[in-house]
């Protein structure tokens, strides 16, 4: 595994990071998803990525747990806030992130974690509001940093120019090679900021591993095929989309990886992404996955592949 540097911070972290969304606490059972959690530390992933929202609560009670018997420097933490967890919980002011903070820290069992990220932006908050609030967070030692996932450039600008606060050091988009709209401005701004990306939905929740096929019914074992999960995919689902995806694996057979270590390495091709969040629902995804970090590829390669999804994306 190879680690990178998260932005202005002093965190190393996992090319390859393990993902909570729709899986532990909800939609894998316990023991499987352990599994998973034990397998990525095998495999030298440090960084575990979670929220508040996820299950309510239930995927950062289930990492609580799971990490308790591990010594607390030896892994990367990050959360975020901003989805309801209940009626009136909601969004980013100063008593939100108060509560929402301590909240998932005692889920977690831990005494802070690594990273405390915005999940959208409030336009219902005043921003130096949330800023001040993040930053009184980290200078309590509850967070040791901050980030924001799915911010526009002019929201990133606006934090930017707001004195006297801690600077974000990391930006969670939605990344792949299905998904290019942040490189169009939200990249090349950040890193002239000093803030990395750590993607999530890499493989375009699992459509770019090649397994599913047009006109195909869904592996029962599949998030397609999920109950719980299956819902969040439908929209890549389209024939010209899976088809195209097809036409990838004979390029990845020709780089010596798979489709889903390929889409994984173009994500990591340059320096602005600093991890790719993958989700797991088996130990053995998790090892196919962690094989994606250090992969040398052909850039020429990578161009074949970007030419043959150029206007599939959604």
């Amino acid at each position: 595994m190879k680690y990178r540097k998260l932005g202005a911070s002093d965190l190393k972290v996992s090319e390859i990071s393990l993902g909570s969304w729709l899986t532990y606490g909800v939609g894998v059972e316990r023991d499987r998803a352990a599994a998973c959690v034990n397998r990525a530390f095998d495999l030298g992933i440090n960084f575990i990525d979670t929220a508040n929202v996820y299950g309510r609560g239930a995927a950062e009670s289930f990492l609580g747990e799971i990490l308790s018997g591990r010594p607390r420097g030896s892994y990367v933490l990050a959360t975020k806030v901003f989805f309801p967890m209940s009626a009136t919980d909601k969004g980013l002011s100063r008593a939100q992130i108060r509560k929402q903070i301590d909240a998932s820290l005692k889920r977690l069992r831990v005494d802070y974690v690594d990273l405390y990220q915005c999940h959208r932006y409030d336009t219902e908050t005043p921003l130096e509001e949330t800023m001040q609030a993040l930053s009184e967070a980290v200078r309590q030692g509850k967070a040791r940093y901050i980030g924001f996932s799915e911010w526009s450039a002019p929201q990133i600008e606006e934090a930017s120019a707001i004195g006297g606060v801690e600077r974000f050091v990391s930006s969670q988009p939605q990344y792949s090679l299905l998904w290019r709209q942040p490189e169009k401005a939200v990249f090349p701004l950040c890193a002239a900021k000093k803030i990395s990306q750590i993607v999530w939905s890499p493989l375009a929740q699992g459509v770019l591993t090649g397994k599913y096929l047009p006109g195909a019914k869904a592996p029962t074992d599949s998030r397609a095929g999920s109950e719980t999960m299956g819902q969040f995919i439908q929209s890549w689902l389209r024939p010209g989309v899976l088809e195209a995806v097809q036409k990838l694996k004979p390029i990845a057979a020709e780089a010596g990886c798979t489709l889903s270590q390929f889409s994984l390495a173009w994500v990591l091709r340059g320096p602005d992404v600093a991890s790719a969040i993958v989700g797991a629902s088996r130990p053995e995804q998790v090892a196919e996955n962690a094989a994606a970090s250090g992969l040398v590829i052909d850039p020429d390669l990578f161009r074949k592949a970007e030419s043959i999804v150029a206007g599939v994306e959604r």
